[in-house]
């Protein structure tokens, strides 16, 4: 029986040091924040697991991408799975604003403006879908003419990554750092459907099946492996279905704010992932339900000043 603990903030209180005292106070989703920050932390010390990284695009609307591209610039994970969204925003917002706006706004009168709206992030269409096209075709340009007609989206993701050269992007550290940034559902945003529309008048290929290869070979020569999924979706599963040809994850910590109930994979805990092999039976795993923009610059900020 270990006893709880009250939060007591006197005096200089760091953010490792309020995660210890989330640990000690017993309380519901707090106590999961911190043993979260202990599963990763032994994860990324873990000089056996290859990590995976993975998240949906909306986070990257928000500031929440400065955080995301400090880990890969800081070398922490291994691979990065997400969605085509996410090179939307980073090429976006390479260049352009994003804005604060309201999840309260009248979505009719941002039509007739011209306007986007993600959550309570908000932006022009020119800061979003005229920025991408006229870079990724003139990046997709550069890239052809130097002989590359058929990337994996992994080194597509480099290829912008490298001409972004900018260090508040996401791609350009997996870029620097040859973190494969793998898109399964490559399509499925304005850089995707800036590739089919390259692809109409250029010999120009993007090939999944070596993203797939990449993973298999990482996969079947590693004897460990971890993982930090952020949110649901196609990016969360590619990532626990291919861990189970390794018999499963050995460490897993989530990030949801889905229900479990109606059956969704994005709100599925990872006890389920263990019926599929996907995690293992003795794997160290929490699941922590929380909006990401909010715990996730908290965790990040804790292991950084554990030196990780």
């Amino acid at each position: 029986m270990i006893s709880v603990k009250d939060f007591d903030i006197k005096g200089k209180l760091t953010v490792n040091k309020l995660i210890q005292q989330m640990l000690d106070s017993g309380g519901f989703t707090s106590k999961k924040l911190a043993e979260g920050v202990d599963i990763i932390e032994k994860m990324l010390k873990d000089k056996d697991s290859l990590n995976f990284l993975s998240f949906p695009a909306d986070i990257v609307s928000t500031g929440t991408r400065g955080i995301l591209k400090e880990m890969v610039k800081r070398k922490w994970f291994d691979v990065v799975i997400t969605t085509c969204g996410t090179l939307d925003h980073d090429v976006a917002r390479t260049y352009k604003d994003y804005y604060h706006g309201s999840f309260d706004l009248d979505d009719r009168e941002l039509k007739k403006r011209g306007i986007n709206r993600v959550g309570n992030i908000i932006f022009p269409s020119e800061n979003y879908g005229i920025i991408i096209e006229r870079k990724i075709s003139q990046f997709l340009k550069e890239i052809f003419n130097e002989g590359k007609k058929e990337l994996a989206t992994y080194e597509l993701a480099w290829e912008i990554g490298k001409r972004l050269n900018n260090e508040n992007s996401i791609l350009y550290w997996c870029y620097k750092n040859q973190i494969p940034l793998i898109v399964p559902g490559i399509t499925d945003g304005a850089v995707g459907y800036q590739i089919w529309q390259f692809s109409q008048t250029y010999d120009f290929k993007v090939d999944v099946l070596k993203d797939e290869k990449l993973l298999s070979d990482l996969v079947w020569n590693t004897k460990k492996s971890g993982a930090v999924i952020i949110g649901g979706g196609i990016s969360k599963h590619h990532v626990i279905w291919w861990n189970q040809f390794k018999k499963g994850l050995d460490y897993a910590v989530y990030i949801t704010t889905a229900v479990e109930y109606d059956g969704s994979l994005s709100g599925a805990r990872p006890r389920e992932a263990i019926s599929w092999n996907k995690i293992k039976e003795n794997a160290l795993t929490i699941t922590i339900e929380c909006d990401a923009t909010i715990c996730l610059p908290i965790i990040v900020a804790s292991l950084c000043e554990r030196k990780i």
